[in-house]
């Protein structure tokens, strides 16, 4: 059995203890056809000023989600790191080898990253990775962000995500973290959250975290890009590496109170949606008919909400598998 003190295989290009702008590689060290002997670049910039916190941005965790990579970069080209009380750790490729394929999952292994955690210092690419953000970085950070979106398979009503941890002062800062951003919808993750996720490695290294939901559909939104920039520029002011802390925008907070609340796919077919993310739904209203284009002679399937709700996400596919997720149904916190 491994623990963090096992060392990592991974190697970092710029030492994160210097001050002003350094932009170098994660050496994600992994032999295969394509790089027998070299390693897999993985994009780091480090900003420091003066004194104050050390925040984590991550995107492209998933590596078909492009807003939230495509904001970072603003920063990274935006800000001076004299300019910062503290330091910025900026990932805007943290799974670099998926976004390099436009992929959910890496091509380096297959493996979700945001399933990995915590992750094996001994284990393939995408475990080695997971590791070395639990052990080697979270313990440095004060704040983390991790910055998703629905990738190329679905769409998300641009929300902040806060988990509730068992630790109540954590959530509170989870929830303040949340609130800054701007956005005016949050997704309060609970018992169904999967705690192989950043936002689980940040719980258990007692670091306030937040992760964001914005948009999706396999490009880049202008104007979702435009509110993820703003958003980190929010919570940047918030945590004080930069003046003026931001005015407060009201939320509504939604949580996944069962997953069976939301629409799957029934069959392998095409699904005729009739809904869009952001919206409210009552139980009974129609997501959409279901048609069995390969069998043109049985009649269309109304699918209809079982649970009235907040409809989060919606897929962006038109054929589905059974089993695909069509409508991610949430429900109002208790103490939203």
């Amino acid at each position: 059995m491994t623990s963090p003190e096992t060392p990592s295989r991974l190697h970092l290009t710029l030492d994160l203890d210097q001050p002003g702008r350094q932009i170098g590689d994660l050496m994600l060290r992994w032999s295969d056809n394509a790089n027998p002997l070299g390693y897999h670049p993985v994009p780091v910039i480090s900003l420091r000023g003066g004194t104050g916190p050390t925040v984590l941005i991550a995107g492209a965790t998933h590596g078909d989600e492009f807003e939230g990579p495509a904001a970072i970069m603003r920063l990274v080209h935006g800000l001076a790191p004299e300019a910062l009380a503290g330091q910025l750790i900026l990932f805007p490729a943290l799974n670099a080898p998926a976004l390099a394929a436009s992929s959910r999952v890496s091509p380096l292994d297959g493996a979700n990253l945001n399933r990995a955690f915590p992750g094996d210092p001994d284990g393939g690419p995408t475990a080695m990775l997971a590791d070395f953000v639990e052990n080697r970085l979270l313990p440095r950070c004060d704040a983390v962000i991790d910055l998703h979106s629905g990738g190329k398979a679905s769409f998300f009503q641009p929300c902040t995500l806060a988990t509730r941890t068992a630790d109540a002062g954590l959530y509170q800062k989870n929830l303040a973290l949340a609130r800054a951003f701007g956005l005016p919808l949050i997704w309060q993750l609970g018992a169904n959250n999967d705690n192989r996720s950043v936002n689980s490695a940040a719980e258990r290294a007692g670091v306030p975290m937040i992760a964001a939901e914005l948009g999706g559909g396999g490009g880049v939104d202008p104007g979702i890009t435009d509110l993820t920039e703003q958003g980190l520029m929010r919570c940047l002011r918030h945590l004080g590496l930069l003046p003026t802390p931001p005015a407060p925008v009201p939320a509504r907070i939604v949580t996944l109170a069962a997953p069976e609340h939301s629409i799957y796919a029934p069959a392998d077919g095409l699904f005729d949606r009739a809904i869009s993310a952001g919206r409210d739904v009552r139980a009974g209203d129609i997501a959409g008919r279901f048609h069995f284009i390969t069998e043109p002679e049985r009649p269309p399937r109304n699918l209809t909400f079982g649970q009235s709700g907040l409809v989060l996400a919606h897929t962006c596919r038109g054929m589905v598998r059974r089993g695909e997720l069509l409508a991610l149904v949430t429900q109002d916190a208790a103490d939203g």
